[in-house]
């Protein structure tokens, strides 16, 4: 492995990690050492490859990581690579960023997984578990200690995703305006979505979306607005809170039952924007659901750093004490 120059770096501090958790909104990298120091860390810009191509969202990630390393005064190759990388959704996509990845000389070894695997390790105190994320779209992963992992495409639509932020709230706007127009039954969404943007109308606010007055990217907004006016009792709305919650456990028992892991007291790991917010409609379904469905799971929320998984899976790779897993914990606690 060669850097940009040509050269081979040097060898950096004995067993040291470079652990990168790279989400579709910022990017958080860390080195850490084999007793779980973190010796320098950073955060940059998104990990994009759909959108701006696997070369350029690379140099993006580069940049990051080299800002950090000069802050830490961290030289040389590492051990290991352990990145975690959104848009990272099929093997043929880890292998393609891991060649890339490698090609940059950072590490002696690079593992490329993705962003969700962050997540569930980060939860939990051995690679054990299942993880459902629900940001802007949404997710599930399981993994085992001996390496066996179970996961989905997890690519919208086209491989059987249902929600997430943008899935309800394009969900949300469909409901609302055939209520409007008689299409549809009745719901307060029909006035609570247009209201968040100070309009009037459905109407109003499809033709604001159409014409760029209100950014396509603000559509994120609407997500509370459905649990808000769910919460104030709107039919239309709760059934879009209940069937999220339906999504999520169906995702969750599949990767259980994939590990062999339904008659097992295990954790299963919500996170992600929409599942942390802990909506209490949307967190009491999932645990109901669960209850009857994996009745030895353990459903917890993950507020850790999902840097903290990154770094802890390649910890696990260089086998690590569990002492400096415990330290790096101590660190992001």
């Amino acid at each position: 492995m060669t850097d940009l120059s040509g050269r081979r770096p040097t060898a950096g501090p004995a067993g040291t990690v470079l652990a990168i958790d790279a989400g579709n909104s910022k990017t958080d990298v860390a080195f850490v050492g084999a007793d779980g120091t973190v010796l320098a860390s950073g955060r940059g810009p998104g990990f994009q490859p759909p959108k701006v191509g696997v070369r350029a969202a690379i140099e993006a990630l580069a940049a990051t990581v080299e800002q950090a390393r000069a802050t830490g005064g961290v030289t040389g190759e590492v051990e290991h690579v352990s990145a975690c990388l959104a848009n990272a959704d099929l093997p043929v996509e880890e292998r393609e960023l891991t060649a890339a990845l490698d090609g940059r000389g950072w590490g002696r070894s690079t593992q490329v997984r993705n962003d969700t695997f962050a997540i569930l390790r980060a939860g939990v105190d051995e690679p054990r578990g299942v993880a459902v994320v629900c940001g802007a779209g949404i997710n599930c992963v399981g993994m085992l200690p001996d390496g066996r992992t179970a996961r989905f495409p997890a690519l919208g639509k086209i491989s059987g995703d249902w929600g997430g932020g943008a899935g309800l709230a394009e969900e949300a706007l469909w409901c609302a305006a055939r209520a409007e127009d008689g299409r549809g039954g009745p719901t307060a969404l029909a006035a609570t979505l247009p209201a968040h943007f100070g309009l009037d109308s459905v109407y109003a606010l499809i033709e604001a979306l159409h014409l760029g007055e209100v950014a396509a990217v603000r559509k994120h907004e609407l997500a509370p607005v459905l649990f808000a006016t769910s919460a104030a009792g709107d039919p239309v709305a709760r059934s879009l809170v209940h069937r999220q919650a339906e999504e999520v456990v169906a995702m969750a028992v599949v990767a259980l039952d994939r590990l062999g892991l339904l008659d097992e007291e295990v954790p299963v790991l919500l996170g992600g924007s929409v599942l942390a917010a802990r909506h209490p409609e949307l967190d009491g379904r999932i645990r109901e659901l669960l209850a009857d469905r994996a009745p030895k799971a353990v459903v917890e929320v993950v507020t850790a750093a999902p840097v903290l998984g990154a770094a802890l899976l390649g910890l696990d790779h260089i086998g690590a004490s569990a002492g400096a897993r415990a330290a790096l914990r101590a660190h992001y606690a």
